[in-house]
């Protein structure tokens, strides 16, 4: 399994809705809304890269309020 971490900035006051969006998409494994540069922080993973790339990270930029994503792949592979 390929994952990775997607940073995403919302619009304001829309950072706890759209992590609970995000929650119940495929191939999202874990989303919190966190303080900082970035509201909502997403793992997530797929058989393989083009899969991640062409289905899953898309899937998450349609959401409605999100204005930034910024995907950062998991170099090692570790499993949590």
């Amino acid at each position: 399994m390929v994952e990775a971490f997607v940073l995403i900035q919302t619009e304001v006051g829309r950072a706890e809705v759209i992590a609970k969006q995000l929650a119940g998409l495929p191939g999202v494994l874990s989303s919190e809304y966190v303080t900082g540069p970035y509201d909502v922080v997403v793992r997530v993973g797929a058989d393989s890269l083009a899969e991640l790339r062409s289905a899953v990270v898309p899937g998450v930029q349609q959401v409605a309020g999100i204005t930034r994503t910024l995907t950062c792949p998991i170099a090692d592979g570790a499993q949590p």
